[in-house]
């Protein structure tokens, strides 16, 4: 039988191939390359997996301070001129929430380029960029039940959990950017005394509400709407954190901001897990001292979908221009479909480091 392999960052794999992909990770993969094989994206490898079903007037679902948190980053892909002119024939009141959230150092130049003559066309072009960049959120904020439908078959190697059985057993864990609650409740499983779940969309903490609550062990986790850059939890109140598939390297998803966090929510000696890392974090990884696990597989790892119609429906929202996911569906007609015809990596691994509150320490690694 083939053994983990347990390696240190910088013997990861190098970053060639299909990007991993779900929760915060879907959107690293939207303008996704193409790759060769079944699972390749659109031929133009500059086109949008998703087909993309919002309008500008959507942007009212989130709350003001995920809107300031998208005008005033980067990360976003956003610029405050696409923003202004995307609102061009929009509702009064979407534009004073808009205008009200940015910031006061922009606000000036917001308001000249709100007021700017522009062509139809521009305005069209402006708006499809600005609900192309913010589709996941979107998804999360406005549509949670499809995005479940998405996920939830995502199955994870039932590997990860069975190592991480130790850390969690009899432990308070924290399960940041939560979802609709996946590592939660497989914590839950392996015996967590408690569970603190950590989500900003608050349709996907209703989800998971509705879920814990047929748990006759439901009561052990506790939901907190918040973000990695702002965890809701006191000084060293946990002996495990773990995001899986929602912490990335970039600040908005994470990055250093989000690890000062979960650092300081953690206890000294406890452990930081990011369960199916992306491919494109690895050097920043790297950088910060976590350990690599990488588990085996004997056989193609696929996401389940609950039904054929859920699969197909997915595929045409979430795939519609991967053509070979859909083609797949049709030709099996089994509500499965292999990750290498999405074209990401099976989540088959997942990092950690060890806390230390030493303020001179410096990382080692266990060999």
């Amino acid at each position: 039988m083939s053994v983990e392999r347990v390696l240190l960052v910088s013997n990861m794999p190098s970053n060639d191939g299909p990007v991993g992909t779900t929760r915060r990770n879907h959107e690293a993969s939207w303008l996704a390359p193409a790759e060769k094989g079944e699972g390749s994206t659109n031929s133009a490898g500059n086109k949008p997996l998703f087909e993309n079903p919002f309008s500008i007037e959507d942007l009212q679902v989130f709350d003001d301070a995920t809107m300031q948190r998208m005008l005033g980053s980067s990360g976003f892909g956003l610029t405050l001129e696409d923003v202004a002119w995307s609102l061009h024939g929009a509702s009064k009141p979407l534009v004073r929430r808009v205008s009200h959230n940015v910031s006061t150092e922009q606000r000036a130049h917001f308001q000249q380029e709100l007021k700017r003559a522009s062509r139809p066309g521009e305005v069209k072009a402006a708006r499809q960029r600005v609900l192309d960049r913010l589709f996941w959120e979107l998804t999360y904020w406005k549509m949670p039940n499809l995005y479940e439908e998405l996920t939830e078959g995502e199955q994870l190697h039932p590997g990860i959990f069975q190592r991480l059985a130790p850390d969690i057993r009899g432990k308070i864990v924290l399960d940041a950017g939560a979802g609709s609650g996946r590592a939660s409740l497989e914590c839950l499983r392996k015996g967590a005394k408690l569970v603190y779940a950590v989500e900003p969309s608050p349709g996907l903490l209703h989800i998971l509400e509705q879920k814990i609550g047929s748990q006759p062990t439901g009561s052990r986790i506790v939901l907190y709407q918040g973000r990695f850059d702002h965890i809701p939890l006191g000084d060293n109140s946990v002996d495990l954190s773990l995001s899986c598939s929602a912490f990335t390297a970039e600040p908005e998803q994470g990055g250093e901001p989000g690890l000062a966090e979960l650092k300081r929510v953690t206890k000294a000696g406890g452990k930081i897990v990011f369960i199916w890392p992306r491919r494109e974090d690895y050097s920043w990884l790297v950088a910060h001292g976590f350990h690599y696990v990488s588990l085996p597989i004997h056989q193609e790892m696929t996401v389940h979908f609950h039904s054929l119609q859920s699969a197909i429906r997915c595929a045409r929202l979430f795939y519609a221009h991967n053509k070979a996911v859909l083609r797949h569906l049709l030709k099996t007609r089994k509500p499965e479909v292999p990750f290498s015809v999405l074209g990401f990596n099976p989540p088959r691994d997942y990092c950690w480091i060890t806390v230390d509150k030493g303020q001179n320490s410096r990382f080692v690694p266990d060999l």
